[in-house]
This record gives structure tokens, C-alpha cells and sequence, in this order.
């Protein structure tokens, strides 16, 4: 396994670090945090219809570029960095490898190429009121009526749910446990009897919105892949969703320690740069082996997402964790190095710290994934 990047994957990042300082800078993601959407409509417009990235790691076949997950989280990890505001990570990340993971082969073909070509923006509805990442948590009800389903439940915690054309709905059979009797569905969200509306969270960057389904009736057709059998697909697009944040997490920690070595630099006491006192050195030094060691989990999880290994949930476990840790840390650390001014609304610090821990806890937090992983190898 090679975990050097082509000279094509360099210039990916290269390219996406030369646009996003430009239209991902301090101003707009301050105006974008404040619009009614979360995001500007014309960056979004030149993401995914000038850039194409909306059609990165689509299939050839339903409109996109067809290339791998390896490129995904490199250029995840540029948008981490500056903190985008778009509703990329939904769209790409959650509903886009939802249906590559679940979806029959006339669904992709319907659902993927309005994604690909940005025309259309959607989003996976999975956690409810209990917080949950397992099949068990599921609640949300899906119950037949002659040729439809209705849809019963409520979803908390949905990135973009408010502002997405689409929602992948997780729901289960009435009476279903565990793994047992799991659908997804193809939702619009302005079809009746759905509502959404965005709500007040700690980080402003990324939108995290309610979902209600009140007599919701869905076609059999609306159904991705197998009635019932979808948890294995679901699980794969929650880990695949999971390297993604951790992606997004090395790109906020190298951020940080970046803006924290600057700043060691420039602000003086005591006649000298903060940056030459040993203790700064040590934080410093520190986030770097964080942000290295990240990065290392990162790229060696996207390659098992590649290569389809069996180990991919835990990997994409480990990522997770580790990343998450590392990211919070240099958030925290970058605070402390700033000092006072490193939580005014001048600086980026605090906005780092804020995703840094609203990212933590988002598709399970660190003490989950290591569950996880125990449990796999039999601990």
C-alpha cells in the first residue's frame, strides 16, 4: 500500500487551498455563518459546477470523475482547514455514498448525476432523539400500506436537513429490532407531511437541523436497494462519513497549529516573541505530532475504503477517535497560545475550538469508536 499522493492528488489540495483562500476566507465564512441557509449560493454554484467536486468520487457511470476516497478526504481536509461553508459534507460525504453504498443500480443512475452536477443537494437523516449511531437506535418507523410506506419519527442532528432537496430517510420495520427490518428512503423535503427547521448549536459553521415525518407516505420506489436490508449499506456510509469528519479534523488541527506558530512569532512579552519560552515550544511541538499522527490514521482508513477491506469499520473507528482528539487539542491549545484574543470574533481560534468539539461528538464521539473497536477484536 503506497500513502505517498500522485503528483495529480498534490495538485488537487493545491488548487482547492488557492480557491478557498479566496472565497473561504475569515469575511465570508462570518457572512455565511449568518445567512439563512449557512452557506453562500454562488461559492457553492462555482464548487460544484466550475470545480466539480460535487462529482469527485462518482462513478464515471452516473456523472462524476470516478476517482477515490483518498481524493475525497484530501480535498476534505482543505475545506477543514478553512472552515467552507457549503453543503459539501452532506451532499458528497453522507447522501452520495449512501446511494453507492445502498441503492440498485437504476437508482444510482436516477439519484447520483443531479448530485454530481450540483443541480441538486442532499443530506442522510439518521440520528434521532437519543443520540444514537447503532441499528438500535433507529426509532424512526416505516410502516406498509398497500404500495407505499408511511413514515413515522423525528431526526435531530441533520446536516443541512434544513436546506437539502433531498433526505436519506433511516427507518425501520414497526416491531423490527436490531439490524433486523432497516430501509432508506428517498425523501423531497418539501413533500407533505415533512418539516425541518434549523437549530441553535455551538457551531456556526456547519448547520445541524430537526426533522419531522408526520404521515409521511412514500412510495415502494423510494425505497434504496432491498425493503428491509439496508444496514449493512448504512453502516458502510456512516464509517465512509466517518473518515470524511476525520478528514475535515486534520485539516482544522493543521490550521490551528499553522495560526498558532504565526502568532508565536509575531506577539512579543517581555521584549520577546511568546514563540521562543520553552512551554509555547512544547505546545507547539506537541500539536504537530498530533496534527502528523492524524493524518497518518486519516490516510491509512481512506486506503481501506479503497481497497473495500473487511477492516474498514475499524479503521474508520480509529480515524475517527484519533482525530477528533487531535483536532480538540489544538483547537484548545491555539486558545491558550492566543491567549484573550484568541475567543474574539476577530480571530479564527475560537471558531476552530467550536468545530473542534461540535465535531467531536458528531457521528459518535472518541469513547464510542474505541468501544467499537474493542468489540472487534474481542476485548
Amino acid at each position: 500500500m503506497d500513502f505517498r499522493f500522485s503528483e495529480e492528488q498534490t495538485a488537487l489540495a493545491e488548487s482547492a487551498r488557492a480557491f478557498l483562500k479566496e472565497y473561504s476566507g475569515p469575511e465570508q465564512i462570518r457572512a455565511a455563518m449568518q445567512s439563512e441557509t449557512g452557506y453562500d449560493k454562488e461559492t457553492w454554484r462555482q464548487i460544484a459546477v466550475e470545480l466539480g467536486w460535487t462529482s469527485l468520487h462518482i462513478p464515471e457511470a452516473h456523472g462524476g470523475l470516478g476517482l477515490s476516497q483518498v481524493d475525497l478526504a484530501i480535498l476534505l481536509e482543505t475545506m477543514g482547514e478553512t472552515l467552507l461553508c457549503a453543503p459539501f459534507f452532506s451532499t458528497v460525504a453522507l447522501a452520495a455514498n449512501g446511494i453507492l453504498e445502498i441503492a440498485d443500480d437504476a437508482q444510482k443512475s436516477e439519484f447520483l448525476p443531479p448530485l454530481a452536477d450540483g443541480s441538486q443537494t442532499a443530506t442522510l437523516a439518521f440520528t434521532e432523539s437519543n443520540g444514537g449511531w447503532d441499528a438500535a437506535d433507529i426509532e424512526t418507523t416505516a410502516t406498509p400500506s398497500g404500495d407505499e410506506f408511511i413514515l413515522e419519527g423525528r431526526k435531530y442532528g441533520v446536516v443541512d436537513g434544513h436546506s437539502a432537496e433531498r433526505l436519506l430517510i433511516v427507518a425501520r420495520a414497526p416491531n423490527s429490532v436490531g439490524e433486523d427490518g432497516i430501509s432508506t428512503f428517498m425523501v423531497s423535503r418539501d413533500q407533505s407531511g415533512v418539516s425541518s427547521k434549523a437549530l441553535p448549536t455551538m457551531d456556526q459553521t456547519r448547520r445541524l437541523s430537526e426533522v419531522g415525518l408526520s404521515g409521511v407516505r412514500v412510495s415502494k420506489q423510494s425505497v434504496l436497494g432491498d425493503v428491509g436490508n439496508a444496514w449493512p449499506g448504512v453502516r458502510r456510509t456512516l464509517d465512509l462519513a466517518a473518515i470524511a469528519l476525520a478528514a475535515e479534523q486534520v485539516g482544522g488541527a493543521s490550521r490551528c497549529l499553522e495560526m498558532s506558530v504565526a502568532y508565536a512569532k509575531e506577539r512579543e512579552q517581555f521584549g520577546r516573541p511568546i514563540g521562543s519560552f520553552q512551554a509555547v515550544k512544547h505546545k507547539c511541538a506537541d500539536m504537530f505530532v498530533a496534527v502528523e499522527t492524524a493524518r497518518s490514521a486519516l490516510v491509512y482508513a481512506a486506503c481501506i475504503a479503497d481497497d473495500g477491506s473487511d477492516d474498514l469499520s475499524t479503521n474508520a473507528s480509529l480515524a475517527k477517535a484519533w482525530c477528533s482528539e487531535a483536532y480538540f487539542r489544538c483547537a484548545s491549545d491555539t486558545i491558550q497560545i492566543h491567549g484573550g484574543v484568541g475567543f474574539t470574533w476577530e480571530y479564527d481560534a475560537h471558531l476552530h475550538f467550536k468545530r473542534a468539539r461540535a465535531s467531536e461528538s458528531w457521528l459518535g464521539d472518541p469513547a464510542y469508536h474505541r468501544e467499537r473497536v474493542a468489540r472487534a477484536i474481542g476485548l
